[in-house]
């Protein structure tokens, strides 16, 4: 049985090293609120008191944390996690960091003789409760053969796209087609009540047709019940189109759509709504168009 070290519980940490627990493998996790430590312990994993203490011993050990500061500190930082792991660990980060920061961090696990991929996942809360993430994964390959019975046990779709760093990259594109999309839905969604037409029967032949996409499956039924319960917070958004707008910048690439997407996304949070599903795009197209729900 694999000892894995999982540090990170929040809506997607926690659930993702509850499924770890469910494949069978022994899982250490730490949060720093301790009641989601809690949580992974009545789901019949351990809990430990530190980063270190969750790594102590691990063959793998996973970090799922909010930004590229957050993953720095705890592997990097005085007493980071990195400088504990034994020669011939495999360290997965499925945070969403910047792609520099990803290639950083696989150096320094290299120089120690520590095998680490970046894995960012995409498909939400819902998507790490049922393990049927997308995972896309930079790094060696001999590493990511090494890591796939972890990966396939929080994940169904489950690619490495390349060398270290390059898995930040495809989701950082993946960030900027979701976040387009949104835009685009909620603006259908004004447009649609606009016109009275029933939304709900809209979005079905819509779902069907060359309109059709996951975010649409996904986010249309809970805007159109104006549920934004964070499955995916407008704050984690907006940091994510920060990655896609400075990488984009570096590479020379223009992005128009996708610079407008993070303006907008940017908007929403100064307005407040940071801890919202980022489906609350809705709202700042309302307010843009001067119609309320009741309209």
């Amino acid at each position: 049985m694999t000892a894995i070290g999982f540090i990170g519980l929040g809506v997607m940490g926690g659930p993702m090293a509850a499924n770890l627990v469910k494949a069978g493998f022994e899982v250490t996790g730490f949060n720093r609120s301790p009641e989601k430590v809690q949580r992974l312990v009545d789901a019949g994993g351990r809990g430990a008191a530190s980063a270190a203490d969750a790594a102590e011993g691990a063959d793998v050990v996973v970090t799922m944390l909010p930004d590229s500061p957050d993953v720095e500190a705890v592997l990097l930082g005085d007493g980071g996690v990195l400088d504990g792991l034994a020669p011939g660990t495999v360290l997965v980060d499925m945070s969403t960091i910047r792609p520099d920061v990803a290639r950083s961090l696989a150096a320094a696990g290299a120089a120690r003789g520590v095998g680490v991929l970046d894995a960012p996942v995409s498909g939400g809360e819902q998507g790490a409760i049922d393990a049927t993430l997308s995972i896309m994964v930079g790094g060696e390959a001999s590493t990511f053969e090494a890591a796939r019975p972890v990966l396939d046990a929080v994940g169904r779709t489950i690619v490495h796209v390349g060398p270290p760093g390059a898995g930040q990259t495809v989701k950082a594109a993946n960030q900027l087609i979701v976040a387009g999309t949104l835009q685009l839905v909620a603006e259908a969604l004004v447009f649609l009540d606009a016109h009275g037409v029933d939304r709900s029967r809209a979005v079905e032949v819509l779902a069907g047709g060359l309109a059709g996409s996951a975010v649409l499956d996904r986010k249309a039924a809970a805007m159109l019940g104006r549920n934004f319960r964070p499955g995916f917070r407008v704050d984690l958004h907006h940091k994510d189109l920060g990655i896609v707008t400075a990488a984009a910048r570096e590479a020379g690439v223009a992005i128009p759509a996708g610079s407008l997407a993070a303006t907008l996304m940017g908007a929403l949070r100064a307005q407040g709504h940071g801890d919202l599903d980022h489906g609350a795009l809705l709202l700042q197209v309302e307010q843009l168009s001067g119609r309320s729900p009741e309209e």
